[in-house]
């Protein structure tokens, strides 16, 4: 039996003076239809939203989605027209969350599966054939011929099997006492196991487990103890905490690689930190912020370097323009680099000079929340932008270099980007609309922003939004959502280091556990040279070290 498609709810805003008044009017006379036909919407909506309320498993999420609908802010879906089939919409470098216009994607082959080259880390353990050898003659009947070995061509089978994420091994040493003079001698522990409980590699799986895929230290302890190798959620900390300082001089030369980007994006997202005192913060408060400032935050910094992004995070009472002005403290003499954020005052990184680009798609937004109000006007700035992010998707497809897009740009995005600037100015001085109104605010902040919004129409390199930045953030907004808050300021600041090198680790398309693991087993050769251990060369360093190893034993 096939199920219907149940069709999406039609919203209808109606002002609360005109709700109030059709309540009124229903007190002394009968109500015309279209009036009755709003009073029972509001009936039902209320209805629905006090039974949606009064579930158990309801969530903001659920209600608001209830209340003003899909997030999705794709140009087709928020006018209501269905793309053209097989159309590739554009993209605006980013989740929904920034605004923008999702790309249509095409079906992977293999319906989602992973082949054995998916695996680089998993065994290959070669399994000869029971009875065959190479040059034996072929079993077949009637035939004369010889069998060879197919070396480029093995027959392949995956077998995953579930183990703990942290596992554990006994070693019961051999002892042996001589009867005469008392003396025990006891068994040699094999090579890389002595007094220490916690080998390097449990400390990199907690962090990666905790501050890579939100996963609190009390939900680790009751999954391994479902696996029956007990790990309490006090010794997690204990061994992370142990694991911080060896890492902090690989994070200390992340932040002074960063300070030499070319573009570094900013943006801070709300924290909580439990035990945070009064002495705490004072100390944790940026130079020239005002004592009473009580709000703390997780700032992120995204920086493009020469040789890779680096995403850096810190938590505390200061915002992301003071994050950001402290990782610039730090920049040599190579010019001011391009700052992407959202136009919030708190973003500028004080007295650093920079050349300040704003998201468009946080302008975009305010066009897409009015739509119901001002339809037809708000799809013509939607429509002007939605070309402008495909050019940039053509030129990020393409690898163009800096100078090659800002031409794309600059033939392609200025004539609309113009188009839509002379709109907005038309829209004031014909007096269209009202400047108070939803659309006169969203066109105002538009027009009091341009140049920042327009900067990548003038400088090489200058991007659209600010959706790497927010996407790094979601790795503290995880936290958030999971563990809800960091006890101190010293536990943020280790929440902060880990997640710096795991996303910074991600970013450059290496694996994260493998990245931590090297870094804490070379702890003194990371001290003395930590920027032969960042994330884009640490494996070369490696490739290095064995060779000189085996150049020293061959001597």
């Amino acid at each position: 039996m096939s199920r219907r498609k149940k069709k999406p709810t039609r919203r209808v805003q109606v002002p609360i003076e005109q709700l109030n008044a059709i309540v009124e009017r229903a007190r002394t006379e009968p109500l015309p239809a279209a009036e009755h036909a709003i009073l029972k919407a509001a009936m039902d909506t209320l209805a629905r939203v006090t039974e949606e309320l009064e579930t158990k498993t309801t969530t903001l999420q659920r209600v608001r989605h209830l209340l003003f609908g899909p997030r999705t802010e794709t140009t087709d879906k928020i006018s209501g027209k269905d793309a053209p089939e097989g159309a590739a919409a554009p993209d605006t470098g980013g989740a929904g969350a920034a605004g923008g216009d999702t790309p249509a994607k095409k079906p992977r082959k293999g319906h989602g599966r992973n082949g054995a080259e998916d695996y680089p880390r998993a065994p290959r353990i070669p399994l000869a054939h029971p009875t065959l050898k190479h040059g034996d003659p072929c079993p077949e009947p009637d035939c004369s011929g010889r069998v060879y070995l197919q070396r480029q061509q093995p027959a392949v089978l995956v077998r995953i099997t579930g183990v703990a994420p942290l596992q554990a091994q006994v070693y019961e040493l051999e002892r042996l006492r001589c009867g005469l003079c008392g003396t025990v001698f006891t068994a040699t522990p094999p090579a890389g196991v002595g007094e220490d409980k916690y080998d390097d590699s449990a400390a990199a799986m907690i962090a990666l487990l905790k501050y890579g895929c939100g996963l609190p230290f009390h939900r680790i302890q009751r999954l391994q103890q479902a696996l029956a190798i007990p790990l309490p959620a006090t010794t997690q900390w204990e061994v992370v905490a142990q694991a911080a300082p060896p890492l902090a001089p690989a994070c200390e030369e992340l932040v002074r690689q960063a300070a030499q980007g070319t573009v570094l994006y900013n943006d801070d997202t709300t924290a909580r930190i439990l035990k945070f005192t009064a002495e705490a913060r004072a100390e944790a408060l940026p130079p020239g912020a005002k004592a009473e400032r009580t709000g703390v935050f997780t700032s992120g910094v995204v920086a493009e370097t020469a040789h890779g992004p680096i995403a850096l995070f810190k938590t505390g009472p200061g915002h992301a323009g003071e994050h950001l002005a402290e990782v610039l403290d730090q920049r040599q003499d190579c010019g001011p680099p391009i700052q992407m954020s959202d136009a919030l005052a708190r973003n500028r990184p004080g007295d650093h000079p920079t050349q300040a680009a704003s998201c468009i798609p946080h302008g975009r937004r305010k066009f897409v929340e009015i739509y119901d109000a001002f339809p037809e006007e708000v799809a013509f700035v939607l429509e002007t932008l939605r070309p402008v992010f495909v050019t940039d998707r053509q030129a990020q497809q393409e690898g163009l270099s800096p100078e090659a897009r800002l031409r794309l740009h600059q033939e392609h995005s200025g004539p609309r980007m113009q188009a839509l600037s002379d709109w907005m100015a038309k829209q004031f001085e014909d007096h269209r609309v009202e400047p108070n109104s939803g659309l006169g605010q969203a066109i105002a902040y538009m027009q009091n922003h341009w140049e920042k919004l327009t900067l990548f129409l003038r400088v090489p390199g200058a991007p659209l939004s600010n959706n790497l930045c927010e996407r790094a953030l979601k790795k503290a907004i995880l936290h958030r959502k999971n563990a809800l808050f960091y006890r101190t300021l010293n536990g943020a600041k280790v929440g902060d280091l880990f997640m710096s090198l795991i996303h910074t680790a991600e970013l450059n398309r290496k694996e994260p556990f493998d990245y931590l693991l090297t870094l804490l087993r070379h702890a003194p050769a990371v001290a003395l040279d930590p920027a032969a251990w960042m994330p884009w060369n640490y494996t070369a360093t490696l490739a290095r070290l064995a060779a000189e190893a085996a150049d020293s034993a061959s001597d």
